[in-house]
């Protein structure tokens, strides 16, 4: 009995490990558009044909992410912002966003 629930959990753990590795090469592509963005102002564009492409929907896909065409303009959106991918996730950054939000809520 507690074979199976130990193999369960295993291919659980595994699943979950390989959704991060995914998500870490989505992340990468990000940064390599903001990084084409700064440098050749195509960042979007590249980001976009990117996960339109078979590779880009595999990843996603693999990433636990629909490629759908709202995916596709979020991270076309997210690249024209130019913020690096680890300044956006640090806890810093996140409260700056929230601290600004809470400042323009009560200017309104």
């Amino acid at each position: 009995m507690f074979d199976a629930a130990d193999g369960t959990a295993f291919t659980h753990e595994q699943g979950a490990r390989a959704r991060k590795l995914f998500a870490a090469v989505v992340l990468a592509a990000l940064d390599d558009a903001i990084a084409d963005d700064k440098k050749y102002g195509n960042g979007p564009e590249q980001i976009a044909r990117w996960a339109r492409s078979r590779d880009g929907r595999e990843v996603l896909s693999c990433a636990g992410i629909d490629p759908n065409e709202r995916v596709v303009a979020g991270l076309m959106e997210f690249v024209a912002k130019g913020v690096r991918t680890s300044v956006a996730l640090s806890r810093e950054e996140s409260e700056r966003r929230n601290a600004a939000a809470a400042a323009e809520a009560e200017a309104a």
